[in-house]
């Protein structure tokens, strides 16, 4: 199974078999918040908005409720801010809710994710009706969901094999590529 688009194609942060890894939220990206009578109103997040945000515990779960599934605490969730979003990754090992879970994002059953945060700065542009979260004071969970506020999140589940064949497949590409390139350049 592929990765979606977006997810880093990076090794695996956690040695784990029940591995998975996403963005709870993309930044400088407008979505959907909410339409009533035709008037669409967005929300996007600053590129800035995570610095100096309170991190310390933050937790993961399924639609932001019920049993928590990793976190950052006990060292079975990590958040990290990147180009694109909030890059997640979490081991879901360590009970039988979260390896549920896990079977279902591998099955591609959840596929999409949230977050559950403090604003302590925001602005809203009436022209293009979209708010701008600028300033986070605290996060306190990401979650897996199945019906995303932000459709520009994702969450795979990873394993050592596939992270492997994806690399193996990576470089034959490239020498593909190596090869039309070197092919053309005889042709002319």
């Amino acid at each position: 199974m592929a990765l979606p688009l977006g997810i880093a194609e990076t090794n695996k942060r956690f040695n784990s078999e029940f591995y998975v890894e996403g963005y709870a939220t993309t930044f400088d990206d407008p979505y959907l918040l909410y339409e009533y009578d035709g008037v669409k109103v967005f929300e996007q997040i600053s590129r800035n908005a995570l610095d100096g945000a309170d991190i310390s515990d933050v937790i993961m779960q399924y639609d932001h409720a019920g049993k928590v599934l990793a976190r950052i605490s006990n060292k079975t969730l990590g958040i990290t801010p990147d180009q694109k979003g909030l890059f997640i990754y979490a081991d879901l090992s360590k009970s039988r809710a979260a390896q549920d879970m896990y079977e279902e994002i591998k099955n591609q059953l959840i596929t999409r994710m949230s977050w559950a945060f403090v604003v302590a700065k925001d602005s809203y542009d009436r022209t293009t009706r979209t708010r701008t979260i600028e300033k986070i004071k605290k996060v306190y969970d990401v979650s897996a969901v199945s019906i995303p506020a932000n459709q520009g999140t994702e969450i795979a589940a990873r394993n050592f094999a596939q992270g492997r064949l994806e690399a193996e497949r990576r470089e034959t590409m490239e020498r593909q590529i190596h090869i039309l390139l070197l092919k053309t350049k005889l042709e002319v």
